[in-house]
């Protein structure tokens, strides 16, 4: 597992290339669910996404000699944005795989950072095996989207910032995917206020980080039917033990809870969210009378939504 010390450490690397993103709230949705919201902005973020913060921690903490070839990786979207993008702050090359389903907005990014693109079939096997390939043509160095030391430890660094623009929560929730973000956000917690809760949010139709603690054991995800397309992953065999042993429960939210809890940000906090970041005020939506007087930091993942695909107007 990376350490606490890794984590301020990311933060120190990272910080040149990074932005501090913004906390919001919303005094309607403070009322909505009886409880104190604080919305970590990483929607704002560079790439429009949180995936920034481990893509730049991954790539420099490389030597001249790892990232010769380049780097490559896997994603439907953000975290290849944002391998592209530290890829282009060292000056190196970035190689992507990327799912034929993708959204577009997500596409369009990864080519604009300068990466070379393959597109594949939209599996988990699929994805590996034109990644293998592209390896082997290229000679590139792999970084796993959430399953990296260094990924993990960079992802830690938003809530190091949340806690340092809102010291006195009690509760943190994040999406959880494959889990980088949230098992970074269960071990910077663990070494800056271990008293404090973490909380997983994820669809219903994704569900594999809610069954897998459940079972103690990773159950992947097989045919995840979700509109949070950056939450579709399965847990990674890194990922899983952090968010055992740090995180106190997963809570799921349906597909009309996650397009509410989406239009609900839009429309109040004026602030572009993808599905995906959707995920932690849908799962609250829910639980209103749980969290009732409570005080919550949310991390909104990203903004890189479709805008010609709003879910709203299906």
């Amino acid at each position: 597992m990376p350490s606490f010390a890794e984590i301020k450490e990311a933060a120190v690397r990272i910080d040149s290339y990074v932005h501090h993103t913004p906390v919001y709230t919303s005094t309607t949705l403070n009322s909505i669910c009886q409880a104190e919201l604080f919305f970590k902005a990483e929607n704002m973020q560079k790439v429009g996404a949180f995936k920034a913060r481990g893509a730049v921690n991954a790539v420099f903490s490389l030597n001249e000699k790892e990232v010769r070839q380049g780097v490559a990786t896997h994603s439907s979207g953000n975290h290849a944005a944002a391998l592209a993008y530290a890829a282009r702050c060292r000056g190196i090359k970035a190689f992507v795989v990327m799912p034929d389903n993708a959204p577009a907005v997500k596409k369009t990014a990864v080519a604009g950072y300068g990466a070379e693109i393959t597109y594949c079939a939209p599996t988990q096997k699929a994805r590996e095996e034109a990644l293998d390939q592209l390896i082997k043509r290229t000679g590139a160095i792999f970084i796993h989207p959430y399953d990296n030391h260094a990924v993990i430890a960079g992802q830690g660094t938003a809530v190091l910032e949340l806690l340092e623009q809102v010291p006195d929560l009690d509760t943190v929730i994040a999406p959880v995917g494959g889990g980088g973000l949230l098992s970074g956000t269960g071990l910077a917690i663990s070494g800056l206020k271990p008293d404090l809760t973490v909380i997983g949010a994820e669809p219903l139709e994704a569900d594999d980080a809610f069954r897998s603690l459940q079972a103690g054991k990773i159950i992947p995800v097989e045919k995840p039917d979700t509109i949070a397309d950056g939450l579709r992953t399965s847990l990674g065999e890194l990922t899983f033990p952090i968010i055992k042993k740090h995180v106190a429960a997963i809570l799921t939210a349906t597909e009309p809870a996650i397009i509410e809890a989406m239009r609900m940000i839009w429309e109040r906090m004026k602030i572009i969210v993808e599905p995906s970041a959707a995920v932690t005020l849908a799962v609250l939506l829910a639980k209103r009378t749980e969290i009732k007087g409570s005080k919550m930091g949310l991390i909104l993942s990203g903004g890189n939504a479709d805008l010609d695909n709003l879910p709203w107007l299906k």
